[in-house]
């Protein structure tokens, strides 16, 4: 077992949480995307048993995470919603240097290559202009609300598969954000159970897309991931704060971000 994955999952799981940052841009971050989607393919094959040394610490701390963490970090967004994002922000741009060196786009990219990765980057950046109200809580359970909720965690799972895709944020704007987000916090098992029956099949769904182009198309795929992660810069950035406490507090936590980036990839990237 790889335990030090639970680590891993508890710092998606608790990037899941919040609207504009994505799961799938810290498993980047960490340096374990290709790893993780190859080990949700090879878990749906005869060779299933090979990968739970990885999932299976990786599902613990994202469990952990969205159960433990989600008042904790609710509570944070709705106080301190900049710093937090700030945080998000710097550990992001921290990350970007291992990135191109993980892809050796020094000496692989090429002008189509580029072309890719500004393509993810604006395609994820556009994301920062949809409007997102947050919904109310959902009470009155009907067939058609299973259904949306369903479908709202098939379209969410995209966050752990594809960078810069927010779950949360896809679910602000499917207006189930609030609805699954207290269900988790007072345990309703229905909304629960339903919701991640669409997350796991929207995740086998994708990893099995994205598999394929990570096999035959490498360097074309990882220029989109990257021009992905960058595009997310544009959804997580919160905006200029405007009081003086507001400014300090944002630039410590990116500045945290930023170091926390570079312990990262030091430990995850072996640079």
């Amino acid at each position: 077992m790889e335990w030090k994955n639970i680590y891993r999952g508890i710092l998606m799981g608790a990037s899941d949480v919040i609207p504009g940052v994505s799961g799938g841009t810290i498993a980047v971050v960490l340096g374990i995307y290709d790893r993780l989607i190859a080990a949700i393919n090879g878990f749906l094959s005869k060779e299933w048993k090979k990968q739970l040394g990885f999932l299976v610490p990786l599902g613990i701390g994202i469990v952990t995470a969205i159960f433990l963490l989600s008042n904790a970090i609710k509570w944070l967004f709705e106080h301190y919603p900049g710093p937090t994002k700030f945080f998000f922000l710097g550990l992001i741009l921290g990350v970007l240097p291992y990135l191109f060196h993980k892809a050796d786009a020094k000496n692989k990219f090429q002008g189509k290559h580029i072309m890719l990765l500004l393509l993810g980057a604006v395609i994820v950046g556009s994301l920062a202009f949809l409007q997102a109200n947050e919904g109310p809580v959902v009470e009155n359970m009907t067939t058609s609300t299973y259904i949306l909720l369903f479908f709202s965690g098939f379209i969410a799972s995209s966050a752990l598969v594809l960078p810069g895709i927010s779950g949360s944020l896809l679910l602000v704007i499917l207006g189930m954000h609030t609805t699954v987000i207290t269900a988790i916090s007072n345990l309703q098992l229905d909304i629960i159970a339903v919701t991640g029956a669409g997350i796991v099949i929207g995740i086998v769904f994708m990893s099995k897309l994205v598999n394929f182009f990570l096999n035959n198309y490498y360097t074309g795929t990882f220029a989109v991931i990257i021009g992905m992660v960058i595009g997310s810069v544009f959804v997580v950035f919160p905006g200029w704060p405007s009081e003086g406490l507001l400014v300090l507090m944002s630039i410590v936590t990116f500045a945290s971000g930023l170091a926390a980036a570079y312990l990262l990839g030091k430990v995850e990237y072996e640079v």
